[in-house]
């Protein structure tokens, strides 16, 4: 029978974590906005961390389904782009340590990698996991997001976005783990902002911002944000530029609002108005694409 602890190597002389909140995330399934890659690259980049465990990514990805960058330069294999699957222990801005559990999300042995980050949380004596990422929604992006919340217990969290009382939706392996979590009397909770639909393939600041916030109010983590919302000032002003610019943008984003407004003025319990027409991602996805990699060259707004 697998061990679970044959799926990871954890460094012995991993510092005192006790207590400390397991934040997940997991690239590959859905993170509209790229809200939950840039809140991740965000806090590696700004808070300082070490790695203390890695996965055997070897067992878990299926590389000709993501097969990873290689460079020929000069005639020769130069470089290997190896994917990595890894726990780092970071400290917020008061010194307090937190776990953060980044990489591809495993395409093998679900049940095997879950069972393997519950084991590896009883030994390091973690507390509660918190995974997160954006879903894209058919709203505008000049009014609040919504960050949908849920946990293994009653009370353990509140959510910002109404929640349906059922949803079968295709599976993931961050969710598996909430579930798992629950089952064995773990606390776990899960963080989906709701990202405009058109903006769902740029990178969107301001998604990343919203699940900060979440982190925050959940964990207790004094987590900075300085470069996020220089990016998400960034990132705006381009936006505002493209809808001012296009008639048919705005048009388009100005039907959305009333769409938004009609719902929570009825409690958000429905984001259409029966009376009109939903723009498809499509309308207004590629007009903000193109307009947001022509300004930012193709780079991450946030550097």
């Amino acid at each position: 029978m697998q061990q679970p602890e044959e799926l990871y190597e954890l460094d012995l002389a991993a510092p005192d974590v006790e207590g400390a909140p397991i934040l997940v995330h997991l690239d590959g399934f859905m993170d509209a906005g790229a809200a939950g890659r840039l809140l991740t690259e965000h806090l590696l980049d700004t808070r300082d961390h070490e790695t203390i465990a890695t996965f055997d990514i070897d067992r878990l990805v299926d590389y000709r389904s993501r097969r990873p960058v290689m460079t020929f330069d000069e005639g020769r294999w130069s470089a290997y782009d190896q994917p990595e699957l890894k726990v780092d222990v970071l400290t917020d801005a008061s010194g307090r340590k937190f776990l953060l559990i980044d990489g591809p999300e495993p395409d093998h042995e679900w049940e095997l990698f879950t069972t393997a980050v519950r084991s590896l949380a009883d030994r390091l004596g973690a507390g509660t996991a918190v995974n997160y990422f954006g879903v894209p929604m058919g709203i505008p992006h000049t009014r609040p997001l919504g960050v949908i919340a849920h946990g293994t217990r009653p009370g353990l969290v509140t959510s910002k976005a109404k929640l349906p009382r059922k949803l079968e939706v295709p599976g993931s392996a961050a969710s598996l783990l909430e579930l798992r979590f629950g089952e064995a009397g773990r606390d776990a909770i899960g963080f989906a902002v709701q990202v405009p639909h058109y903006l769902s393939q740029a990178a969107y600041p301001t998604a990343a911002l919203a699940l900060l916030e979440s982190l925050r109010e959940a964990t207790g983590l004094d987590l900075p944000d300085g470069s996020l919302k220089d990016a998400e000032e960034t990132t705006n002003s381009l936006i505002a530029r493209q809808v001012s610019e296009s008639t048919e943008v705005a048009e388009l984003v100005s039907g959305l609002e009333q769409q938004w407004d009609a719902a929570n003025a009825h409690d958000g319990e429905n984001l259409l108005a029966d009376d009109e027409e939903m723009p498809t991602a499509d309308e207004l996805a590629a007009q903000f694409e193109q307009f947001l990699a022509e300004q930012q060259g193709g780079e991450n707004p946030e550097n």
